[in-house]
């Protein structure tokens, strides 16, 4: 089993997701890794999540407000993980499902086409819990196995379904980002409209590394 990547420099990252706040549990800790590191990281966000139901506690947004709120707080979240390249693709939450394949292939293809990205981190499609998390999976997939073999990156994804180890196995890359774990901190309370979590700033250093120190993530395999 990989336990760690050997190299976070030289990386051209491109991360394909479908809302604001998919970075930051997940990979922040190692995106803002790849950025002290060096390397180049591209962050695709499909949609603003406009459709969510969470405005705030207490209260400071409403479906009029919300996409503006979303896209300043994913900006934030940005900042505080480094992130050089942000992209908004304009696709509305709650629909990737129901896109139009060749517009969300396209879309996603015309990114992987301009970066030549060598990683590429997403969903596992199926194993992702949210339809726009499997749907934005699925997609990256097909845009990756229509290149040719010897242009593919790798493609790591993240799977959190319940008992989704029993069926893919257990994560080959484990990632230690407990140096990084002040920027995921930070990455998550930037999404204020989406999360309180008060008790992260009276943490320990410890209990932070406890909870945030480690992601995981599959390698897709392509034919």
């Amino acid at each position: 089993m990989i336990t760690d990547m050997d190299r976070y420099d030289n990386h051209r990252v491109l991360v394909v997701l479908p809302h604001p706040d998919d970075e930051s549990f997940g990979v922040s800790g190692s995106l803002a890794k790849y950025v002290k590191n060096g390397s180049q990281v591209t962050y695709a966000c499909l949609t603003l999540g406009q459709m969510a139901r969470n405005m705030g506690s207490p209260l400071f947004a409403n479906r009029i407000t919300l996409p503006e709120i979303r896209k300043e707080e994913l900006a934030q979240s940005c900042r505080a993980i480094g992130i050089q390249d942000l992209r908004m693709l304009g696709f509305h939450d709650k629909t990737i499902e129901f896109e139009e394949r060749e517009l969300l292939d396209g879309a996603i293809s015309a990114v992987i086409e301009e970066l030549n990205p060598t990683v590429i981190y997403t969903f596992y499609p199926g194993y992702a819990v949210h339809p726009d998390h499997d749907a934005t999976g699925a997609a990256v997939v097909r845009c990756v196995e229509n290149l040719p073999a010897e242009r593919r990156p790798v493609v790591r994804a993240m799977a959190f379904s319940r008992g989704c180890e029993d069926i893919i196995g257990a994560p080959d890359v484990r990632v230690d980002v407990k140096d990084f774990v002040k920027q995921k901190v930070a990455s998550v309370q930037s999404h204020k409209s989406q999360f309180w979590v008060p008790e992260l700033k009276k943490a320990s250093q410890k209990d932070l590394e406890d909870r945030f120190g480690t992601e995981r993530f599959w390698t897709l395999k392509f034919d």
